[in-house]
């Protein structure tokens, strides 16, 4: 028997990137300017933020050698050595924790990559089913975003919440400051 994606996650698939689209939208609205250095992690074959961060000069990190990316390096280890400490102003990383080996490692090292007073903007899933790229280790709570971000001044934290499941949101974004 063939296995086929059911509309439900095609339709939750949707959802998901119209509030990464939406939330990007908006933080470039907020932040785009001349001079704003922004690292975009693992943006693969998507739009990536040089969609919505039309001023800014826009890098970009993947540990998969195919995307061609400015940095080539896993985000769950120091990479002083590619990447200065305080390099970014902003790190974009939309869709990503969910497939590092060590979440709570690879936001050690956004903190890291970003200057004092820095913006890290994350989106991740929820509810949402086991997708590529592989391996897809991880699903956070609201509450689990907070412990990862406790370093941070989280400045929004939102979830795309379905209509018909109390506290099972699809989605949430995070938008946080990294405190000097």
């Amino acid at each position: 028997m063939d296995k086929v994606i059911s509309q439900l996650d095609k339709d939750i698939l949707v959802l998901i990137r119209n509030n990464v689209s939406a939330f990007l939208t908006e933080m470039a609205g907020k932040y785009d300017r001349d001079g704003l250095e922004v690292l975009d992690i693992a943006p693969e074959v998507h739009e990536g933020t040089k969609f919505y961060f039309k001023k800014a000069d826009v890098k970009t990190l993947d540990i998969d050698p195919q995307y061609n990316t400015d940095y080539m390096c896993d985000l769950c280890t120091n990479n002083e050595n590619i990447i200065p400490n305080g390099s970014f102003d902003i790190c974009v990383c939309t869709e990503v924790l969910e497939h590092v080996s060590n979440p709570f490692s690879a936001v050690k090292e956004i903190k890291r990559i970003l200057k004092g007073g820095g913006i890290a903007l994350i989106s991740t899933p929820f509810n949402f089913r086991i997708h590529g790229p592989l391996p897809d280790c991880w699903r956070f709570t609201i509450h689990g975003l907070k412990e990862l971000f406790k370093d941070f001044e989280i400045l929004d934290l939102r979830e795309l919440e379905a209509d018909n499941r109390f506290l099972m949101p699809y989605h949430y974004v995070l938008e946080a400051k990294k405190c000097y």
